[in-house]
């Protein structure tokens, strides 16, 4: 008997292409998107976020055109609670959160998993661009093999039970010779951009959001600088993030970056841009993949952003937080997003920036 897979289809080509490879592979497959919020963007542009009711149909089409069932699950309140709710509190603390990798935490590899769990199927699969392998009796989380598009940072967070029932069949392809099987089969979205923004909130107003969404309004405060002398106000710390520059609404004749965010104190810390420059890092909630937390200090390479190439670093580790110190400055460490560690091409675990 077929072993069974459900394939998370976003409408998007590279998760249409896992499902194509898996069919083609002999799984007995089922195809579905998750119902997320209740703004399916209709009037974005096609591909501009994930989660529109285009994407919805897109997938349905492929999932058709490939033979397979196809379903949309309500996850909603799933994920108003473990995204948009995190979302919010974050910003309201002076925190930037990440709520992609929320999602896929809690929802895709999480929720979701749960409910393959629940209808027999052996494997979830998505379109991300990594590797799973099973080394020494114990599953690794690799990079892909197109650096490129490489995604593994945003799924430090995964389990040795995850691992034992995810698989990821782009992890060995590039995205040219995803679109040319997409093409090659004639899928709808074949020739589709990947999304690029945050699916409930398109156009980047992340306080617009947060107002929408609890009536919230930002109390004004201070503008200082890096001894404490104020220089000006800020409209509410949900407005800034570390390493800002544009958009303060003050001018000071320079230059001026966000070096600190002090919702305490409601206070917005402002300095020149090597100010922002660091060679520690404080994570928590640190997740170990091998499920297991090193017993000493040891040597990695780290980035504490996606799009950044992973630096050396020695790492102390210390229970689920542990202290980075890079070999060399790193600008604009932010807390709330993730500081992934790896070694070579695996991925050892990363956590969540704190000060």
């Amino acid at each position: 008997m077929a072993e069974k897979a459900l394939i998370a289809m976003s409408g998007g080509v590279d998760s249409s292409v896992a499902a194509f490879v898996m069919k083609e592979a002999g799984f007995e497959c089922t195809g579905c998107t998750m119902k997320l919020f209740d703004k399916y963007n209709n009037d974005e542009p096609s591909g501009k976020t994930c989660c529109s009711l285009d994407d919805v149909e897109d997938a349905r089409r492929v999932a058709s055109g490939l033979g397979i069932p196809y379903y949309v699950f309500d996850f909603r309140e799933g994920f108003r609670e473990n995204v948009i709710d995190r979302f919010i509190e974050a910003y309201k603390n002076g925190i930037t959160p990440n709520p992609c990798i929320d999602c896929n935490r809690y929802m895709k590899f999480d929720g979701l998993y749960r409910r393959a769990k629940e209808l027999g199927c052996d494997y979830i699969v998505t379109g991300h661009y990594a590797r799973i392998e099973k080394e020494g009796g114990r599953y690794i989380l690799k990079k892909a093999l197109d650096p490129a598009k490489d995604q593994s940072y945003v799924l430090y967070f995964f389990t040795q039970e995850q691992l034992a029932h995810t698989m990821f069949p782009l992890g060995e392809m590039n995205k040219t010779e995803t679109r040319r099987i997409a093409l090659e089969n004639g899928f709808v979205n074949a020739a589709k951009p990947d999304s690029q923004d945050i699916c409930f909130v398109p156009d980047g107003d992340y306080a617009g959001v947060i107002k929408e969404y609890t009536g919230y309004v930002p109390e004004e405060g201070d503008f200082i600088d890096l001894e404490g002398k104020p220089m000006g106000r800020h409209k509410g710390i949900i407005h800034y993030t570390i390493g800002q520059r544009k958009g303060l609404g003050v001018t000071f004749g320079e230059p001026k970056y966000v070096c600190r965010i002090d919702a305490l104190n409601n206070t917005v810390t402002l300095g020149n841009n090597e100010d922002l420059f660091e060679k520690e890092v404080r994570v928590k909630d640190i997740n170990w993949i091998s499920g297991e937390t090193p017993a000493q200090e040891f040597r990695c390479s780290a980035k504490i952003r996606y799009n950044q190439k992973e630096q050396p670093a020695a790492v102390i580790p210390n229970g689920d937080t542990a202290l980075i110190i890079f070999d060399e400055p790193q600008r604009a460490i932010t807390p709330g997003q993730k500081a992934v560690m790896y070694m070579g091409d695996t991925v050892l675990g990363g956590g969540t920036i704190y000060r």
